[in-house]
């Protein structure tokens, strides 16, 4: 018995109903887009490959661990990008190469390939060099750093792949398989920037595996602005240099600046937040230090808002060095460098778009219930470039991203890489 056959009975009588109604003001459904899903799935090769991801559910959890299990810490994630590359490799592609910044690219060519799809997951993770990243296995549960954000994304990257070539399913545009450096943190999307710089690859659609279950839609992307805020003085002794300027009390004065002035700004308008997330400096208690720093992170879904918020962060930083070399006794007075350290743009993409509604309607063949939302994910930057973009959910389930405890259950978490199958394949156009 064909075991996907439910899931299309399922998929029809969802949208025999009111989908606009069900589905909500900020997911509603073109008729057509349902249609072209509809189509798709009873298409035999899609079927056929759809139950290849589900056969390959074993090797998909080989990958998910191996991957794991190769430490990728923030701008050094080349070990597991050799490894991906070698898996895509196997697997079967036109051809496969590691750009200049470490993002793995892999090319399936199409019949025609006037457009290029890219269908990405990032390689890199949160925790520093030398994290212990054995995955312990309790029942159905996996646990080790990362194992969800986003080694996940890179082992369905890998299923999808296998399920193509193993259906011999063409397509009509070509298809990038990418593994992205730089999604997390102070790697401040440098991977994706590079590839939508002057010298990328010419990426025409964008598809991003992150975390959270099958019903995101991912389609704006919330902007961000990190500093890193150095004061620097000429330090001495807490008593015999008593009288210095202290860059302690800078940074407190600064944070308390701003927090005055940003704490009111951020009680109206369009969403805004800022956090001061790291604070330090200094050699001992009976020392004036010579430097201390702070980072600070600001965001908000409006780039005019980000700016504002951006400008009273500067005007706090200058007002409390005038304030503290103000109160200078003796030797030289303080200095400021203000290093950006992020900037990841905001952006939204009409509902209306049709990739978007195509993840809209993917995930509706489920019977999940699509949900559009904003975040800060590798789909920024295509999204504030005006390229269609969008980001899915890993699926699954999962919980205590970005700790040690990070942990992942393969709860049907096949469906969501036939989610990214019937996605991938509806924009890039099955040949035949």
């Amino acid at each position: 018995m064909n075991r996907l056959l439910p899931l299309v009975y399922v998929f029809l009588t969802f949208f025999s109903s009111s989908v606009v109604g069900q589905l909500g003001e900020l997911a509603q459904l073109d008729a057509q887009y349902g249609d072209e899903i509809k189509a798709l799935v009873q298409h035999p090769k899609v079927i056929a490959a759809m139950n290849t991801i589900l056969a390959e559910e074993n090797n998909t959890q080989a990958n998910h661990i191996y991957l794991t299990e190769i430490p990728a810490p923030p701008f050094k994630e080349d070990k597991r990008a050799a490894a991906f590359k070698e898996l895509l490799n196997q697997i079967g592609v036109d051809s496969i190469w590691i750009d200049p910044v470490g993002n793995v690219i892999a090319l399936r060519r199409g019949i025609t390939g006037k457009r290029t799809i890219a269908l990405d997951a990032h390689l890199d993770t949160v925790f520093p060099e030398g994290t212990d990243v054995t995955v312990r296995i309790s029942n159905d549960t996996l646990r080790a750093p990362g194992i969800s954000d986003d080694t996940r994304g890179l082992a369905m990257v890998a299923t999808v792949l296998k399920a193509l070539n193993q259906n011999d399913i063409s397509t009509q545009d070509d298809v990038l398989f990418i593994g992205s450096v730089g999604e997390e943190g102070l790697g401040d999307l440098r991977g994706v920037k590079h590839l939508f710089g002057p010298t990328g690859p010419g990426i025409d659609a964008w598809i991003s595996i992150d975390g959270g279950k099958i019903g995101r839609v991912n389609n704006k992307g919330l902007g961000s602005h990190r500093y890193r805020i150095t004061y620097k003085g000429p330090g001495g002794h807490s008593w015999g240099a008593f009288g210095l300027v202290n860059p302690i009390h800078a940074i407190g004065k600064a944070i308390s600046l701003f927090v005055e002035k940003a704490e009111p700004f951020t009680r109206y308008g369009a969403r805004t937040s800022y956090n001061v997330g790291v604070i330090g400096g200094g050699t001992s208690v009976n020392s004036i230090p010579f430097e201390s720093a702070i980072e600070i992170d600001m965001r908000s879904v409006s780039p005019l808002r980000l700016d504002s918020i951006d400008a009273i962060m500067h005007e706090a930083v200058f007002e409390a060095l005038h304030y503290q070399n103000s109160l200078s006794r003796l030797g030289d007075t303080l200095t400021v460098v203000i290093d950006q350290i992020g900037n990841r743009p905001s952006g939204e993409l009409s509902p209306t778009l049709p990739l978007i509604q195509r993840a809209i309607a993917s995930t509706a063949y489920f019977g999940k219930r699509p949900t559009l939302t904003r975040g800060s994910t590798n789909s920024n930057i295509p999204i504030s470039l005006g390229i269609p973009a969008v980001t899915i959910g890993r699926g699954g389930d999962g919980g205590k991203a970005h700790s040690l405890d990070e942990w992942f259950v393969n709860e049907e978490g096949h469906k969501a890489i036939q989610l990214a199958l019937l996605l991938l394949l509806s924009e890039c156009n099955v040949a035949d």
